[in-house]
């Protein structure tokens, strides 16, 4: 009778034993389960974070910067070639908006480990910059329009500014609608769109002042 009352003892202590196993193996599993669901959450928390960036980021950055160094340089030339007050605020502005804006995509390039185009103010000197190199990107002028813009004054060089400075915008906003379009990079899809509305707006008063309302 004792070993039938002992054998029963001890099959309910194993049968216990095996329950609460079971238990702390089944919390086990949900808290590894819990795990795994933070682990994808904070990896996506930290890809928002870092900002994930594809090809057309790189390439938007990469054609933009020398694209706005050229607007810079038409716009200087506007300080004491121009003849419009009109002309030479709008210069003015240009210059006011796209110079940081290189800044920051610079510092985009340099953060994803790409190749920031120079900053060298002089477009003979700026590598790849020649007309070969840039005769493909949207509105950018050649060495000939460059030249003719450099020589002129006066009216002559308000007309002439205006024209390319157009042409240029239209560029401009191409390159940024590709990048609204295909970009993945939200600070740079942002800033596309700034660049889309802003010099929509000008290419609009630039038409004004020509006379081409």
């Amino acid at each position: 009778m004792r070993n039938l009352t002992r054998h029963a003892a001890l099959t309910a202590t194993a049968v216990t034993a095996a329950l609460v196993l079971a238990a702390c193996g089944n919390d086990s599993g949900s808290n590894g389960s819990g795990h795994s669901s933070a682990s994808s959450a904070a990896g996506a928390d930290a890809d928002a974070t870092t900002g994930a960036h594809n090809a057309q980021d790189v390439s938007f950055a990469q054609g933009m910067i020398p694209h706005h160094q050229q607007a810079l340089q038409m716009a200087k030339l506007a300080a004491d070639r121009a003849s419009s007050a009109e002309v030479k605020d709008l210069a003015s502005r240009i210059e006011k908006a796209q110079d940081p804006e290189i800044k920051t995509m610079s510092g985009w390039l340099k953060s994803w480990g790409k190749d920031v185009p120079s900053s060298d103010s002089s477009m003979e000197s700026m590598p790849g910059m020649d007309d070969s190199a840039h005769s493909g990107m949207p509105g950018m002028m050649d060495s000939t329009h460059m030249d003719k813009l450099e020589k002129a004054s006066g009216k002559d060089f308000d007309t002439v500014f205006l024209t390319m400075m157009i042409d240029h915008h239209k560029g401009a906003v191409e390159m940024a609608t590709t990048e609204k379009n295909k970009g993945k990079y939200e600070p740079a899809t942002s800033m596309a769109d700034n660049i889309i509305t802003a010099q929509t707006a000008e290419i609009a008063e630039m038409n004004k002042l020509l006379g081409k309302s």
